[in-house]
């Protein structure tokens, strides 16, 4: 199957309980956007959300689900990426080490496998082997529950965690603690060790849920799932310090309804961020100051479904895809490279409640 080499590969990690069979594949047309279903990844369960290694030779999914090989907890899947296509041959398989995985991130060498477990409220550590298979876990780090209070907040949960541009410290947003907890990247041993400073407190209830940082280095912002709100900070990466500088609403002034927020991007350029509402069924838009990374409001677009559980940026910073879970939807739209606003292309794709949205460059 020939790729045009400037055709982009899409993957959409799903949850297998309904009618979603795997990880779905398309081609991004770059001139319209348009998608195309070119496979499945089928044999696994529930692999919700996705992570592609530096060199995009390999997929790793967690297996969101509540026993794994008859054992309780989720699961980590590798996959082999095929240069020639994109399509996914399933390499192996281990244990997450905690309940409900739902994030999974690759180191900046392409060495190791970074998981949150949501439930259990713990992350784990898997080395890379040669072959692209994941290896016996390297590191396993229980988040530690106190003072908590009601509902989802009995317990910790973390829910991501991703590795800081200099490939020093991996960051890992805990919604039930609402603490940013740092550590500190062995990438010899494959642990995570305790941070000079070991976690940002921030406001009670807000719920941290996912992480980006600016392309500059200097910023980076969390996306709270409770409070709808995004936080930004400033960040030494020398440090793997946080320093909060501004907090903004995700939703418009005269909502009244319920909603979560979900996802955070910031486009190539370093301009505008991009933030998921769930129930408002939109994506917030801010611009970035390029001088201090504090966030101005641009506006809103609705997503054209419901529950944009995640999206996704591609790397020419043209085009955002929509992931609406409970309407079965990927919307495409067009960033305006100006202005951060996002207008529509006219394509909808259908796939099974989709989780994650992850795009790159084909191999060839």
């Amino acid at each position: 199957m020939a790729q045009n080499k400037e055709e982009m590969l899409v993957y959409i990690g799903t949850y297998t309980r309904g009618e979603s069979e795997g990880i779905y594949l398309y081609r991004l047309d770059p001139i319209s956007g348009a998608l195309k279903c070119t496979g499945t990844a089928t044999g696994v369960e529930s692999p919700s959300f996705l992570a592609i290694d530096p060199r995009r030779r390999y997929l790793y999914a967690v297996n969101e689900v509540a026993e794994f090989f008859g054992k309780p907890g989720g699961g980590v899947s590798a996959f082999f990426i095929s240069p020639e296509t994109g399509a996914l041959t399933l390499l192996n398989q281990r244990p997450s080490h905690g309940t409900s995985p739902c994030h999974v991130s690759v180191d900046n060498t392409g060495k190791f496998v970074l998981v949150a477990n949501y439930g259990s409220g713990s992350v784990s550590v898997y080395p890379i082997q040669d072959n692209g298979q994941l290896g016996e876990a390297t590191d396993f780090i229980q988040h530690e529950a106190s003072d908590l209070v009601p509902e989802r907040r009995k317990a910790p949960h973390a829910h991501s965690i991703i590795p800081d541009p200099a490939n020093r410290h991996a960051v890992a947003p805990d919604l039930g603690l609402d603490r940013i907890m740092i550590y500190r990247l062995d990438l010899v041993l494959g642990k995570l060790k305790p941070n000079e400073e070991p976690w940002v407190q921030i406001k009670a209830g807000a719920g941290p849920r996912h992480f980006v940082f600016h392309p500059s280095r200097r910023y980076a912002y969390v996306i709270n799932e409770l409070d709808n709100t995004v936080i930004a900070f400033t960040y030494d990466e020398a440090h793997g310090i946080l320093r909060e500088m501004q907090t903004v609403s995700t939703l418009p002034e005269d909502f009244a309804g319920t909603s979560y927020c979900a996802d955070v991007h910031i486009a190539p350029s370093g301009k505008f961020l991009y933030g998921s509402n769930r129930g408002h069924d939109s994506i917030v838009i801010f611009a970035i100051h390029e001088g201090t990374g504090e966030l101005t409001y641009v506006g809103h677009e609705p997503t054209q479904g419901k529950n944009p559980r995640n999206f996704a940026i591609d790397p020419t910073g043209t085009f955002l895809l929509a992931a609406n879970q409970d309407t079965d939807t990927i919307v495409t739209f067009r960033l305006d490279r100006q202005t951060g606003e996002l207008v529509s292309t006219g394509h909808v794709t259908e796939v099974p409640t989709p989780v994650c949205v992850k795009i790159m460059h084909s191999v060839l």
